[in-house]
């Protein structure tokens, strides 16, 4: 069966030293479980490269698309294997440059070569000179601009073969997911929530997702717009797990029992503790909130102490100090934003103060929190969770 060649690069797992050989095997697996939907698909490493072949009947673009979204890829590049000779290398080039020309309308090129194999004879610089000339006397409507051609044509000599390629599509990096532990992210219909989870799973870390709802106040199209944002992320971190949880009751007893402007803080301590809870019991190491600093009044710095102060598990809040701009910006890059700005509402905007506290004082939450059952609503909250499994 005739196969197309990929080279997938990876990046940050490149400098992991003596840990190396474990991330690059994870990030190996990810790969082809990513294309784990077609039958003979061949990937290993080679010298520092992963070398993926895949029946040369698959769309080219959907195969990129796969890879550039395993957490831990630098770049994928389509190529072509050539015998390590140079006048086979200049002639598959020129092959190559030609089915260019008949799709796109280039004038200019240059050859970047790399000899990663010192004992082949040629080196670099003269391997790029004879390959573009050869390349010239195939066109032959070709011209050379080193400085800014329309193509660049690369050629990479290594010990087993030489191999031509043109682009590197971009991936985002990162390290493997399942590398870095498992984490629980507090997730709502919002910008923010969707682009930490990506954040913290782009790190290798695996995500489980907790989401609050308000049901009747809160409507069944507002979970599955939650629902959506979830596949949208499984599309890069396989398969999650959704906890959803019913926070109606605990928010009708603080409205009844405690100051009105304390509401939003008051909530959000519940949650966390709710949340803590799931994680416990689902083996995460740490929870994850889209809280940036400053944005709302529940995230002012004081605010964040007050609510850190429910739980003894780590917060990880991976858009601290980003701008709400560039947050916006990566939503768009992974595909939530569209999904997150749909008008519907989450429990968060249920009984909201007019005048909500900024810098709250603990000794004073306390207090209000002593007219409250705090033990038996978290208990009776985790007793009503229900599991959305997500699948990409």
């Amino acid at each position: 069966m005739k196969k197309n060649l990929y080279i997938v690069r990876c990046g940050e797992v490149a400098l992991k030293g003596m840990n190396k050989p474990y991330f690059e095997r994870v990030l190996l697996e990810r790969v082809r479980k990513s294309l784990e939907v077609y039958d003979e698909v061949e990937a290993a490493w080679i010298d520092g490269l992963m070398f993926v072949r895949v029946p040369a009947d698959i769309d080219e673009d959907e195969v990129i698309s796969r890879c550039v979204r395993v957490f831990g890829v630098a770049s994928v590049s389509p190529a072509v294997e050539v015998p390590k000779d140079i006048n086979e290398i200049g002639r598959k080039a020129g092959e190559f440059m030609n089915a260019i020309l008949k799709a796109e309308d280039i004038k200019t090129f240059k050859v970047r070569a790399k000899r990663a194999d010192k004992n082949f004879p040629i080196e670099s610089p003269e391997i790029a000179r004879q390959v573009g000339g050869m390349v010239l006397k195939a066109s032959k409507v070709l011209g050379v601009d080193v400085h800014r051609p329309d193509c660049t044509l690369n050629v990479d000599v290594r010990k087993e073969a030489a191999y031509i390629y043109r682009d590197k599509v971009k991936g985002f990096g990162g390290l493997p997911l399942g590398t870095n532990g498992k984490g629980m992210i507090l997730m709502s219909g919002g910008i923010d929530s969707p682009v930490a989870a990506f954040m913290m799973a782009k790190r290798g870390m695996s995500i489980e997702a907790v989401h609050f709802h308000s049901y009747p106040y809160t409507s069944q199209r507002a979970q599955e717009k939650v629902e959506d944002l979830v596949k949208v992320l499984a599309g890069y971190m396989g398969t999650v797990r959704m906890h959803v949880i019913n926070l109606l009751p605990i928010q009708e007893e603080i409205v009844k029992n405690c100051p009105e402007d304390e509401t939003t803080l008051l909530v959000r301590r519940f949650m966390m503790r709710i949340a803590e809870k799931v994680a416990e019991k689902n083996k995460c190491m740490m929870l994850i909130t889209g809280e940036d600093l400053g944005q709302v009044a529940s995230q002012t710095a004081e605010a964040l102490v007050v609510t850190d102060n429910v739980v003894s598990m780590p917060v990880m809040r991976p858009l601290i100090a980003m701008d709400k701009v560039d947050i916006m910006e990566k939503a768009r890059e992974i595909g939530t934003y569209e999904i997150s700005i749909q008008p519907y509402e989450d429990c968060c905007t249920v009984f909201l103060p007019k005048h909500p506290v900024t810098k709250p004082k603990l000794p004073r939450i306390e207090k209000s929190e002593s007219a409250l059952d705090v033990d038996a609503l978290v208990k009776a909250a985790v007793e009503s969770e229900e599991i959305v499994v997500i699948a990409p």
